[in-house]
């Protein structure tokens, strides 16, 4: 067997998955007969379904996709949604230019993941810089999805910093402005409230901040659209 044979060999057992005799080796291993056994030693019985479960009978593609045709003709565009940080933008021609020309900003990371990671990687790397650079602040951080994810994110990590070296929690509250996008309260109000969080709405021109408070968030440019100095 020359190398390449015994490469491939390699990857087709690493990624195809095991056989019947690995699998009777791996719950030799553990002490089990059968997956039936592993599972029931595994799972309380309480929260194991007894029945089967209703699964449809499988489809094609084109009738898959035929039938999420349907379904996506039910929305309906309304002008009350328009906004709220989805807006039209102007991709200048140079950068379009760019991302044509370099497929490295598209292909995915590895075969068998079919995402664009290293490209969007790139992207919001100097996304950030140029933040940081615009902004004057020494941290920004674009490495997540959505804006409400990041918020979040940032609200839990000011509340574990803020109350790290306490036995209890000195500083609950944490200021959300009330011209911050819908999504974005929703995101904070469901990480907020499992580890007892205060989230106190209102106008940042008249709040009054004090020690009881870790953290606050405000939108740039807010839900009404305005670029607002917050300096």
């Amino acid at each position: 067997m020359n190398i390449f044979e015994q490469q491939q060999n390699e990857f087709l057992e690493r990624h195809i998955g095991p056989n019947e005799a690995d699998t009777k080796a791996m719950l030799a291993t553990v002490g089990v007969g059968s997956l039936e056994e592993l599972i029931s030693k595994t799972i309380p019985d309480a929260i194991r379904i007894k029945k089967n479960l209703e699964i449809p009978d499988a489809i094609s593609e084109f009738e898959y996709l035929t039938e999420l045709k349907k379904v996506a003709a039910k929305n309906k565009v309304f002008k009350n949604y328009i906004g709220q940080g989805y807006n039209d933008t102007i991709t200048p021609s140079v950068i379009l230019r760019n991302v044509f020309e370099n497929p490295g900003w598209y292909t995915q990371y590895t075969p068998y993941q079919a995402e664009i990671a290293q490209g969007r990687l790139e992207s919001l790397l100097n996304y950030q810089t140029m933040v940081s650079d615009l902004t004057g602040l020494p941290i920004a951080n674009a490495s997540l999805l959505d804006e409400g994810t990041a918020a979040a994110e940032a609200m839990t990590m000011l509340f574990n910093h803020k109350n790290k070296n306490t036995d209890h929690v000195t500083a609950p509250k944490f200021f959300v402005d009330e011209n911050i996008f819908a999504q974005t309260k929703d995101v904070l109000k469901t990480r907020a409230t499992p580890i007892n969080i205060e989230l106190v709405f209102g106008d940042f021109k008249t709040v009054a901040l004090d020690d009881n408070y870790f953290g606050a968030i405000v939108q740039y440019p807010n839900s009404d659209g305005l670029v607002v100095d917050y300096r």
